[in-house]
């Protein structure tokens, strides 16, 4: 294990106080044989082990050319973690875009991935103008992450072929738990479509999000309506109304430096028009968004979200607290104040949060960092789970 500041071997620095904000970095950019590590994805299966998903770039910082995608696993609540796992690499070409998902129904982890040749870059694959385009794939692991399955290609199933650039999360995917379509297991991406007044990069191409899901546990895939323009990274929340309703949070390119929303009524098939979200302010960059508890007799909605909470710069990652199904964000608290960018949040199976973020001191990819609290240590005092 690679030791963060303030940590001692074996266990969190400050461990026996659940009031303290404990972190160790699981990923430092250099080691083990990869330039940079980037992308985190974070699950807990269903018996508790922890997994650390991301993508180890080989030769450089760069979001093209050879890119492996990673496992760390944690049997001890993120204490201490594996040697890092080799689940996909295909020779110099970018495997990367980690979204995982667990089936609680089954058990079996589903890792939902995408793939290009390693020597296109992105701005090429949105012009079709590559040697190839993106492709998306799966594996599947039934022993809380140990082994995994051969990575299958579903791409036909999921991508209109219209479509240029495509990207799985980064994060995670969401089980449905309420309503008629109960069970559903639903993926957020996003991807490039041609349009004639888009301009990325001088292109006439504009960004969209998506999602796609199965409703038999993993076996087949459909494709969910596009939401547009100008959002991509997403990730999902069930709403509390019971009905299975779908909150998509998306980075957005509306020039206000605000996350957007967008619902769907019937689990990812169709999808409101993005709005802004005022609270959420942001540098243009991935967040992640989590249902923390639901609304029973004894207990209050309550959702997380963390992004670096900055107008220009990827700094201040920070972590939110909503007791109005992400309306209002009456809640934050700074885990890193400089440089940060993409992370994934996770409950861990004794109800503290946890949350895989990159950070560093130079710039914000020199390591991904697991950051672990308490419901009390983020509302500072004003909120916990005893309380009723």
């Amino acid at each position: 294990m690679v030791l963060g500041a303030g940590m001692v071997a074996g266990k969190f620095a400050g461990a026996a106080n659940p009031e303290t904000l404990r972190q160790t970095d699981v990923f430092v950019s250099g080691a083990d044989g990869y330039h940079t590590y980037r992308i985190p994805s974070l699950i807990v299966s269903r018996k508790g082990t922890l997994l650390a998903f991301c993508e180890g770039r080989k030769d450089s910082r760069a979001d093209s050319g050879d890119i492996d995608l990673l496992l760390k696993r944690s049997t001890d609540g993120g204490q201490t973690w594996s040697r890092p796992q080799i689940l996909w690499n295909d020779g110099t070409n970018t495997c990367g875009n980690p979204c995982a998902v667990l089936d609680e129904d089954t058990g079996v982890i589903w890792l939902l991935m995408t793939h290009n040749d390693g020597r296109d870059k992105e701005s090429a694959i949105k012009a079709k103008k590559g040697l190839g385009t993106r492709t998306v794939w799966l594996a599947r692991s039934g022993d809380e992450g140990e082994t995994w399955s051969k990575p299958d290609e579903i791409t036909k199933s999921v991508k209109d072929p219209s479509w240029g650039w495509y990207a799985t999360g980064p994060g995670v995917g969401i089980q449905i738990k309420h309503g008629p379509r109960r069970g559903r297991l639903v993926i957020p991406c996003d991807h490039t479509y041609d349009e004639p007044g888009g301009n990325l990069r001088g292109l006439p191409v504009e960004y969209g999000a998506h999602a796609f899901y199965s409703d038999d546990h993993g076996k087949t895939w459909k494709l969910g309506a596009a939401i547009r323009p100008k959002v991509n990274e997403c990730q999902l929340v069930e709403l509390a109304d019971g009905k299975g309703t779908l909150l998509m949070d998306m980075r957005a390119y509306f020039g206000k430096s605000r996350r957007a929303q967008s619902v769907s009524p019937d689990g990812g098939r169709t999808w409101s028009a993005p709005e802004d979200q005022a609270e959420l302010i942001e540098p243009v960059c991935q967040a992640s968004i989590l249902r923390y508890t639901w609304r029973t007799q004894n207990s209050q909605s309550r959702i997380l979200f963390s992004n670096p909470a900055d107008e220009k710069k990827r700094i201040n990652m920070t972590v939110r607290l909503s007791y109005d199904e992400g309306n209002t964000w009456p809640v934050s608290r700074t885990i890193h104040p400089t440089e940060s960018a993409y992370s994934c949040l996770t409950v861990l199976p004794d109800l503290e949060i946890a949350c895989l973020y990159e950070r560093g001191v130079q710039h914000a990819y020199e390591k991904i960092t697991f950051a672990r609290f308490s419901l009390e240590w983020l509302a500072e005092g004003k909120d916990s789970l005893r309380q009723k």
